[in-house]
């Protein structure tokens, strides 16, 4: 919802076609109180859910910051959707956490591959805030363009992360998975 959703906010205003998923059994945000989160089932619009927040606590939710990132979200797309349920095929996945980089790598996993195309799966750890998110955005955006710049990315994606590991400081994780 933060990190996926900035990312996407921002390799959209760069064109790139770009979408953004979850990847977990519903949609959850941080409650009032930490061992009560709000969940919502992936297909509710973020209309929904901010007017949801709105009507539980707006004083909480707008100091929290949830209330500003339904807004950027609501702008960028109708509702967050589950890509375990999505048909799209993809060239690349990018993943914001290694927690949702195991849940991809899992799904993949456990269906059979009928197209025999691949996709290269990606991750790079970025703390889930505000802050974190807007320069995860553009470390994203970064190792996009550099990979939408290569003549063959599967050749090229090796020596593109590492070089890119190596100017950031930052690891990443990558495999290939296939459709």
């Amino acid at each position: 919802m933060n990190r996926s959703m900035e990312a996407h906010a921002f390799l959209a205003k760069k064109g790139f076609k770009v979408k953004s998923f979850g990847t977990g059994d519903k949609v959850k945000l941080p409650g009032t109180a930490a061992d009560r989160p709000n969940c919502y089932e992936f297909g509710i619009s973020y209309e929904f859910i901010y007017n949801d927040l709105v009507e539980k606590d707006k004083q909480y939710y707008t100091q929290n910051g949830l209330l500003h990132m339904l807004d950027r979200n609501r702008r960028i797309k109708p509702c967050p959707e589950k890509l375990q349920l999505s048909s799209e095929r993809f060239n690349v996945i990018i993943t914001c956490d290694e927690r949702v980089y195991d849940q991809v790598i899992e799904w993949f996993g456990s269906k059979r591959s009928i197209y025999n195309q691949a996709v290269h799966v990606v991750n790079i750890d970025i703390q889930d805030n505000h802050e974190e998110a807007t320069i995860g955005a553009f470390l994203i955006s970064d190792i996009v363009t550099k990979m939408a710049k290569s003549e063959d990315l599967d050749d090229d994606i090796d020596e593109l992360l590492h070089s890119f590991e190596a100017k950031c400081n930052r690891q990443l994780l990558n495999c290939v998975m296939f459709y």
